[in-house]
């Protein structure tokens, strides 16, 4: 008797610490979940409202350089891009598309005023900055020249495909050695994009951002369609919120103040 209530209550205690080690395992679960979903909810958060701003940014710009070819701002901010669009296109297989030029768009044909260096302003805007290092391979070559400055022969370093230019000039004297060498360029270029109808919409509401036409038509501010705080419920327990990201007035960032 004794024997079977021994057991008994030896396997009560190991079904009690089975459960407790169970509850330990998912109370470290809920702390890791507590701990990292938060966070990734934060960068979703941070994510698309940077997100926004450059698309705010983008717009505006836009709005820029279709008043340098339209001479006016324009409330709808669709048209405005397929415009700016559409002249970098023509500048694309047209160098000379300059001044006074004529435009198609949706059936609708109307002038446009393209300044010079459009393409070069629209390319530097609309792109991020890049740098990459080319190996340049070349061949040094030791000539000896007269002077007549100096009244003597002189030595002089020069890449071989500029030879032949000093080996036809009078005073070369002789060429001493060729050598092989290599060196790195640093190159400065931008990885350009167009904008595109998509930057035209907030990445969280989906509506269109606020364009609207100020100081009579002088100046145009972009902002955000949020009207109120936007809340999804992320796993029951956690929530993403999304505010007002802000507009951009006249050139003025409300984020950078």
């Amino acid at each position: 008797m004794n024997k079977d209530q021994n057991n008994f209550t030896s396997e009560k205690r190991k079904n009690y610490s089975d459960l407790l080690e169970l509850g330990i395992v998912a109370a470290f679960i809920f702390l890791i979940i507590c701990i990292y979903v938060p966070r990734a909810i934060w960068d979703e958060e941070e994510s698309l409202q940077g997100e926004s701003h450059f698309f705010m940014e983008n717009m505006y710009d836009v709005q820029n350089f279709y008043k340098s070819v339209m001479g006016e701002y324009s409330p709808d901010g669709l048209w405005a891009v397929q415009v700016v669009n559409s002249v970098r296109d023509s500048l694309s297989g047209d160098s000379t598309y300059l001044g006074n030029q004529s435009i198609t768009l949706n059936n609708k044909t109307f002038s446009v005023n393209v300044p010079k260096g459009y393409d070069i302003e629209f390319d530097t805007t609309f792109g991020f900055p890049m740098m990459r290092r080319d190996t340049i391979s070349d061949t040094i070559a030791t000539i000896v020249m007269y002077s007549e400055d100096l009244s003597r022969n002189d030595t002089s370093y020069v890449q071989k495909k500029l030879l032949n230019k000093f080996t036809s000039d009078t005073n070369f004297v002789e060429l001493v050695e060729e050598v092989p060498s290599e060196r790195v360029e640093v190159i400065n270029y931008y990885d350009t994009y167009m904008p595109d109808s998509s930057m035209y919409f907030c990445p969280v509401s989906q509506k269109p951002y606020l364009i609207s036409l100020e100081d009579e038509g002088n100046s145009v501010r972009v902002g955000s369609p949020i009207e109120e705080t936007i809340v999804r419920r992320r796993y029951v327990l956690f929530a993403f919120k999304a505010d007002n990201h802000g507009f951009i007035d006249d050139g003025s960032k409300s984020w950078d103040r």
